[in-house]
């Protein structure tokens, strides 16, 4: 246990840390931000989803404001709503998402009092008609004598910015100052508030605040069901409308007293109770007295009608017949859209509308101050699990031992979110990750050692990308000469010597550096072994130390990226004056000896054997073709899915069987129709020239220089036909082709 003293202490400072966070001592942006995220998805995983149709939405959209006119509407209109909503339609309750703080001036009853009282004030008819006008002109008393009797509950606004002003009336208290004496609960207070004008809150049947709270990242995931102005406490307003519905009973703070976590100390108000004629409903907060939103799903849980249709009448009775009814709106202008969990530009009375849906239900989470307590407890309990643990666990068994708490972890939360329990999570599984992260980590770092010393004894063999690869396993691989099939490839920059009399000695060696990193890195990317750098020209080969069954077709690919590669590097080396480079390369496959060559002085991982002497051969005679690269026979039989352009049969320097030559022009499904039949043609070229049919062959190659009149290729073979007819091969000619020279 003595060596793993390190890990546990710092294992143990992880735990404390989170655990600061998590009993709010301090708060962690990173946690904060998490915990967040862990909140909404639980949310959405688990929103039943659906509409909910006994609460319907009285939508003052676009569509209204342009058929009724823009808002504010004459409270004549208002009352007309209400009228058509109640007596007609026959809703149950309806709550306002809406302030009416301003006197209604639309009709012009001002502007006629004005003139009765100063330039008609003698004129007895105008008086008299003004007087029996003045009732159908009152907008603002025919909207409070509206109210009046019909179950309508007013939406007020609370404010906390600077300066803020009280406008309006609040609705009486629904608990009187001095409720809380002696507890400790951190109600969210307010100092100014927008109010209904008072006519109209004292004809409504009730009133509640609209405000919901909004996390530090934006969202509202809370409403307050009490908030505190003037030492008194005021409802929400979905909270009023709820106790309309159960006929207003009277509200009960709710103290865990006799539950286990009850305590002098612990003075947490849990909930309210609500009674009924059914019995308690109760109606769980957290800490500062909100109650989650138990968002059923995104925009359009519960339906919305037209404001504009209700006033004119224009829908069935059946469709409002009974319902909850919230007057609010949809329209962007209006601003009284939300960031929420389930939407960016959420409405704000749909908010009220779950809330009201999820107490009407008994469906609210529970977030009671305790869960604090509960958090804290979670992550002692899994931090010191995994601190002492892991350590002296196998990197198996540590896995094994932290997916099972993670699993655990996450399994309990979800099923207390299923019985109504919102607990944190995000805490104790960073923690978790972290203490898992820290032991693999620390031992990574310790076998790193060992591999420093695998890298020590192999690294000047072997290229450092597959170090790794090797360090896993070291005791597979042996730098002993053996003979393997590999792929080996050559390149070498075309006219190196004219280009580096043309620059002077930094610029040349900026240039050969830049494009000799770039090639690099295309070789590694394939899991090339570089084996060396000679002068411009590149030596790479494949299969070895890390044995790799696809050795060819990977070479191939980094051929042809290399040559992708040289064209992205045209436009940097112009800007510095630098001239384009073209390259050829060289690819072939065969058996070869591979292992730690040299002498005392200097070894190294190397290649050789005829069948490297043939791939830089075929280096060599790419500039003859005019092609970019050439493969072996070997190589184009071990790659089945690339498309190969026969170039010629040949006998290099230094062999006497003849060889098919070939080059790639990419991978089956990437060439195009037009290239695939070029190659048919030029397959019918070479199959006329080697039976000797000049003419046809000729006429053949002519069709394929109108498609490409630069391809060298096609020169090449049309000199070879004509110096061909004028000196006949004569019947044993084989068709090979013979270079005398590397």
């Amino acid at each position: 246990m003595k060596k793993h003293l390190v890990r546990i202490a710092l294992g143990l400072g992880l735990v404390l840390f989170i655990l600061g966070h998590g009993a709010r001592f301090y708060q962690v942006g990173l946690l904060s931000h998490l915990d967040a995220i862990v909140f909404d998805t639980r949310l959405r995983l688990t929103q039943p989803g659906g509409q909910d149709e006994r609460i319907v939405i009285v939508d003052i959209d676009e569509k209204s404001l342009s058929e009724v006119g823009r808002w504010p509407w004459g409270r004549d209109k208002v009352a007309r709503l209400v009228e058509q909503l109640t007596d007609h339609y026959g809703v149950k309750l309806i709550g306002f998402d809406i302030v009416f703080a301003e006197p209604d001036e639309s009709s012009g009853l001002k502007v006629l009092e004005r003139i009765a009282t100063r330039e008609l004030r003698g004129d007895s008819g105008f008086q008299n008609s003004l007087q029996s006008l003045r009732g159908s002109l009152d907008y603002d008393q025919r909207f409070a004598d509206t109210l009046k009797g019909r179950p309508t509950v007013l939406g007020f606004y609370v404010s906390n910015v600077a300066g803020a002003e009280t406008i309006g009336a609040l609705p009486p208290p629904v608990l009187p100052a001095g409720t809380f004496k002696g507890k400790d609960i951190a109600f969210t207070s307010w100092s100014g508030y927008g109010g209904n004008l008072k006519a109209f809150q004292e004809a409504a049947a009730g009133g509640g605040h609209f405000n919901p709270l909004v996390d530090f990242d934006g969202i509202s995931r809370r409403v307050p069901m009490l908030v505190e102005h003037g030492g008194q406490y005021y409802e929400s307003l979905s909270l009023a409308m709820v106790r309309q519905l159960l006929a207003a009973p009277s509200i009960t703070p709710g103290y865990p007293e006799d539950s286990l976590l009850s305590s002098r100390s612990y003075t947490g108000l849990e909930w309210l109770d609500l009674a009924t004629s059914r019995g308690i409903l109760r109606i769980p907060v957290d800490e500062n007295v909100a109650s989650l939103i138990p968002y059923r799903g995104g925009q359009g849980s519960f339906p919305y009608l037209s404001a504009a249709a209700v006033l004119n009448g224009r829908l069935p009775v059946e469709a409002l017949r009974g319902k909850i009814v919230l007057v609010g709106t949809t329209a962007p202008g209006l601003l009284d859209l939300r960031a929420t969990p389930v939407g960016a530009a959420y409405p704000g009375v749909e908010i009220h509308a779950n809330l009201i849906a999820g107490m009407l239900d008994g469906q609210l989470k529970q977030k009671p101050p305790y869960v604090l307590g509960a958090d804290v407890l979670q992550i002692l309990l899994a931090g010191l699990l995994l601190t002492l643990l892991l350590p002296v666990l196998s990197p198996l068994r540590a896995t094994l031992l932290t997916a099972g708490v993670l699993a655990s972890l996450v399994g309990l939360n979800l099923g207390l979110w299923q019985a109504g329990l919102a607990m944190p999570l995000a805490g104790v599984l960073l923690l978790a990750l972290a203490l898992y992260a820290l032991n693999m980590s620390w031992g990574y770092f310790v076998e790193s050692q060992s591999k420093r010393q695998l890298t020590e004894l192999f690294g000047q063999y072997v290229p450092p990308e597959l170090v790794d690869e090797m360090a896993r396993d070291p005791e597979r691989y042996s730098m002993e000469g053996r003979n393997e099939e590999l792929t080996v490839l050559f390149s070498d920059i075309r006219g190196f010597t004219t280009i580096s009399e043309g620059l002077d000695p930094k610029d040349l060696a900026h240039l050969i550096n830049e494009y000799l990193g770039a090639m690099t890195a295309v070789i590694r990317r394939h899991r090339g072994t570089l084996d060396k750098y000679i002068g411009d020209a590149i030596m790479a080969f494949w299969g070895a130390p890390v044995a790799d069954p696809e050795h060819a077709r990977h070479a191939l690919q980094a051929a042809l990226e290399m040559q992708v590669e040289l064209r992205r590097l045209d436009a940097p080396f112009a800007a510095k004056g630098w001239p384009p480079l073209q390259i050829g390369i060289g690819i072939n496959t065969g058996i070869m000896t591979v292992g730690d060559m040299g002498s005392p002085l200097r070894q190294a991982y190397t290649v050789m054997g005829d069948a490297v002497n043939l791939g830089s051969r075929l280096e060599g005679i790419t500039k003859q073709y005019g092609v970019g690269i050439i493969v072996g026979e070997s190589t184009r039989g071990a790659v089945k899915d690339a498309v190969f352009r026969e170039l010629d049969r040949v006998r290099v320097k230094g062999k006497d069987e003849p060889v098919a030559i070939y080059e790639p022009l990419g991978f089956s499904g990437a060439v195009t129709k037009e290239t695939l039949d070029a190659l048919k043609l030029w397959h019918q070229v070479l199959r006329l020239y080697r039976a000797q049919d000049w003419d046809q062959a000729e006429l053949q190659l002519m069709n394929l220089t109108r498609l490409a009149p630069e391809a060298k290729l096609y020169k090449l073979y049309a000199e070879r036909i004509n110096h061909l007819r004028q000196h006949p091969p004569g019947e044993g000619w084989d068709g090979v082709t013979t270079f005398e020279t590397k």
